[in-house]
């Protein structure tokens, strides 16, 4: 499905905006959106990498970089974020560690970014009265398998709670949760790209399937999202899924496919809504919300909360089950359009 830019402009124009991991695609690409489409009053990239920083300024004009600044900090570091949140109206925290192999092998450090990390992000924000903070999460943090996906359950639980200890503040937390943007550096797109020059695919499991959301369609998403939000809410896009061997075989039909295994905490689906989460789970017309009941009974009166929500079209999805990829696959012909340049 795809997700066009709706009219956002309350959200951004005249706003102080923060992106932290701000200096990765989904920061790049949020930037460039807020530039060419709305007028913020300023955007913060808030990184710890200066290299990073300093390569991604030579790609504003000068203009534009009247509307930047770069702050140098890590979320693991609570009074550097206090600093950095101050006059800020909205906040979209993308910084994370996120590769699951060296995540296994690094436990403690995905906790302090991941987890502390978070539970920084959310009090600094609490303290600087930040109007809206969108935490982007993953489909690893639905039913985990690996401590990445296990962090970021951890991730989600923080934020919808946090909805609950705002006090007199007018904070307000949601998430969005997606899977692996297509052709970013966490899918195995550019890996297969790469294979396919010597005539050779590794596929972990020739079974697996995966969601496919392009970058600018997330960002999209994301905007739209915020723009709705009231609070307590876990936004969930609508998509098609492809199967592993219909990738290889749109990138190089005539490479070989070597079957290695899968690796430590690898899905063969990707799974965006279990079966616990259903009970709470409401459909629009392209994307799910799911409720959290306690932020809805503290916060608001949930019939109140359906009729304050924007999208009128709302709804209890009652037949759910689960919302897992495979369910909906890509045509062929949709794959090659995605992978052409």
């Amino acid at each position: 499905m795809s997700y066009a830019l709706e009219n956002n402009s309350a959200l951004i124009n005249g706003k102080s905006i923060l992106i932290t991991g701000g200096t990765g695609s989904f920061g790049k690409h949020m930037i460039r959106t807020l530039l060419d489409n709305y007028e913020p009053k300023k955007i913060v990239v808030f990184s710890r990498d200066e290299f990073k920083q300093s390569e991604m300024q030579k790609l504003y004009t000068e203009e534009e970089k009247k509307t930047l600044r770069f702050f140098i900090g890590d979320i693991r570091d609570k009074e550097r974020l206090i600093d950095a949140f101050r006059g800020i109206d909205l906040i979209f925290h993308a910084a994370a560690l996120k590769q699951v192999p060296a995540i296994e092998y690094n436990p403690s450090e995905a906790i302090k970014t991941n987890i502390y990390g978070a539970e920084n992000v959310i009090k600094a924000a609490i303290q600087n009265n930040v109007k809206k903070v969108i935490a982007i999460s993953t489909d690893k943090a639905v039913s985990p398998v690996n401590l990445y996906g296990a962090t970021k359950l951890c991730f989600e639980k923080l934020f919808i709670a946090a909805n609950n200890t705002v006090g007199d503040g007018d904070t307000k937390f949601c998430i969005l949760r997606y899977g692996n943007v297509f052709g970013s550096r966490g899918s195995v797109v550019p890996l297969f790209q790469e294979q396919s020059k010597s005539n050779n695919f590794t596929v972990t499991d020739p079974k697996m399937t995966r969601f496919n959301l392009t970058l600018p369609n997330a960002i999209n998403f994301v905007l739209n999202c915020s723009s709705k939000m009231l609070g307590g809410e876990i936004f969930v896009p609508k998509l098609k899924s492809y199967n592993i061997m219909q990738l290889c075989e749109a990138i190089n039909s005539e490479a070989k496919v070597e079957i290695v295994g899968s690796r430590p905490g690898e899905k063969i689906h990707e799974c965006m809504i279990n079966a616990v989460e259903t009970d709470n789970c409401y459909e629009c017309d392209n994307y799910f919300v799911i409720l959290n009941r306690t932020v809805m009974e503290i916060n608001h009166n949930l019939q109140n909360y359906m009729s304050n929500y924007e999208d009128k079209n709302i709804r209890k999805r009652e037949e759910m089950t689960e919302y897992i990829s495979g369910g909906t696959l890509m045509s062929d012909e949709e794959l090659e359009k995605l992978l052409r340049p």
